[in-house]
């Protein structure tokens, strides 16, 4: 098995990286671990509180059953990954079930920050992109997926966002193997990190030490 963990700013091209890297790989030998799946759950606070959670800080997320899932699934075990909701900062009663496969990709703001989940990684991207950009996706994804006005996008970049971006989340830029610059729009980038992944699965197969 092979865990990459492909981390970088809110609004970066995170997600799009992971796409086309599983475009380039054999169809069901990729698992797609989001980090947001293990937001903790708040679905008892008032709904002004629940407008107070700072989803960018490292103690918003249950990292401990993240280490869990990724030691069960590096064991061969399956297990149960939450289901969570940004529009009521709650999981929901259900939960996905999740396989080992041949390769598990993690992704979030946040997983180079904990040790204990960056020790499971054999691979670590940090997808790169200049702040107005990530703004902009911010903004729109804000406003048409967690039900955000225009002012309160802003209000919640200029307190959250911005600030843990900087204390938490580009410092770990260190971690990274391969730094991925400009998103998803950096194919050159995306293609060396993908024949990376071959390489390994090749090596696998073959029984080889990766």
């Amino acid at each position: 098995m092979l865990i990459i963990g492909i981390a970088g700013g809110s609004g970066s091209g995170k997600s799009t990286v992971v796409q086309k890297i599983i475009k380039g790989l054999p169809q069901g030998s990729v698992t797609v671990i989001p980090q947001d799946a293990y937001y903790k759950d708040n679905g008892h606070l008032t709904q002004e509180e629940r407008a107070r959670i700072n989803f960018d800080h490292p103690s918003s997320i249950e990292f401990t059953l993240l280490d869990k899932h990724l030691s069960m699934l590096r064991k061969g075990f399956a297990v149960e990954m939450p289901i969570y909701s940004y529009l009521t900062c709650a999981r929901a009663g259900e939960s996905i079930p999740v396989k080992p496969t041949q390769v598990i990709i993690v992704e979030g703001i946040l997983i180079f920050s904990n040790p204990r989940v960056r020790r499971h990684m054999d691979i670590k991207a940090f997808v790169d992109a200049d702040p107005d950009d990530r703004l902009i996706r911010i903004i729109r994804r804000d406003i048409l997926e967690r039900g955000r006005s225009y002012n309160q996008v802003l209000t919640h970049y200029e307190t959250y966002v911005k600030p843990m971006h900087l204390q938490f989340i580009e410092p770990t830029k260190r971690y990274a193997d391969i730094i991925v610059p400009q998103g998803g729009a950096n194919q050159v980038a995306i293609d060396i990190l993908s024949s990376r992944i071959m390489l390994n699965l090749s090596r696998e197969e073959q029984g080889k030490p990766s």
